[in-house]
């Protein structure tokens, strides 16, 4: 750890108490200008920084991602106790996958300011503006059984949903399989890749990845009709560090008692087509029905006109009628 770095963790420790440059400068072994030098760079990252003469330094918020911040947030969880924050990436997907083959831990979190090429589901583009969005992606490598991997996505919405909602106090819609709304307007897409081990019966790893527009975002028109942000919908700005780490906590939970399928019930209360006539698309086939609910495997069943009951695990669904009484 550099002493850029040592700094930083320094004033995270203290919270809100002041840390002395004296003391600051003999851990370090620099001279007391050279603590203001560091705290100036910090500033420059985006870290607000009091300094009072006499009583020293100390982290009053952060306007960017880091991953100190999101560590130390996540010191009792497995999943982001390890986090890797950088200014650029192509995904964070993409990034985590590189991390797992060269051995990264369970519980991994490759967060970014930035994508140049950030994916949804069905290979869509998922537009990620700089410094507007928590993109994030979590490595697992998990001990349950290949059976159970199918509810991880719904699990990793529920997650979502809540630290969104219990940050802004706005209630957080899930939309089958993988997208939240708030107010009607999509506000995160959730992409989770697997890959099987060698007996192809389990499962080596899989890649969470979850992206939430938190800044006002100028869309373009087309996009701006169905996507928004948690600023632009509750009128408030999250910190993206503590969203970071509340989705951690969340995720453990579930991750950890997901064979339980503890998440299907808050799953089922926030799911937003249960009730209406949809359109989904599945392979190459499409066609229309009354959603009727989610099952215990997080598959949506839909009822045909003719009465043929499908249970649809993958593919992509939208209203065509509200709510049917």
């Amino acid at each position: 750890m550099n002493k850029k770095s040592i700094f930083l963790k320094r004033l995270i420790e203290s919270g809100s108490r002041f840390v002395s440059g004296a003391s600051l400068a003999q851990e370090l072994g620099i001279s007391r200008s050279a603590v203001w030098k560091y705290a100036e760079a910090l500033k420059a990252d985006g870290y607000v920084i009091e300094s009072v003469v006499s009583k020293g330094y100390r982290l009053i918020s952060c306007d960017c991602l880091s991953a100190e911040i999101i560590s130390s947030k996540c010191m009792n969880y497995h999943i982001g106790k390890n986090t890797v924050v950088f200014d650029e990436v192509v995904s964070t997907n993409t990034t985590a996958k590189e991390f797992a083959v060269q051995g990264a831990p369970h519980g991994t979190v490759i967060a970014a300011e930035f994508q140049t090429g950030g994916k949804g589901r069905l290979g869509r583009k998922f537009e990620s503006p700089a410094g507007s969005g928590l993109y994030m992606s979590v490595l697992i490598r998990p001990d349950f059984r290949l059976a159970y991997a199918p509810l991880i996505t719904s699990a990793a919405a529920v997650a979502a949903a809540e630290s969104v909602e219990n940050l802004c106090g706005k209630d957080v819609q899930i939309k089958w399989v993988n997208d939240l709304y708030m107010n009607g307007r999509k506000i995160c897409g959730i992409l989770t890749e697997a890959v099987l081990g060698l007996e192809m019966n389990t499962l080596d790893y899989a890649v969470i990845g979850i992206g939430i527009n938190v800044r006002h975002t100028d869309f373009d028109p087309e996009l701006r009709r169905k996507a928004s942000s948690t600023e632009d919908e509750a009128g408030i700005i999250i910190n993206r560090n503590e969203l970071c780490a509340a989705v951690c906590g969340r995720l453990e939970y579930y991750l950890d008692n997901l064979e339980r399928k503890v998440h299907l019930d808050e799953y089922r209360r926030r799911e937003m087509l249960t009730g209406r006539v949809i359109t989904a698309e599945t392979g190459n086939q499409r066609f229309t029905g009354k959603a009727l609910g989610i099952d215990e495997n997080a598959n949506l069943t839909v009822e045909l006109d003719d009465g043929t009951i499908k249970c649809l695990s993958s593919g992509e669904a939208h209203i065509v009628q509200d709510i049917i009484k």
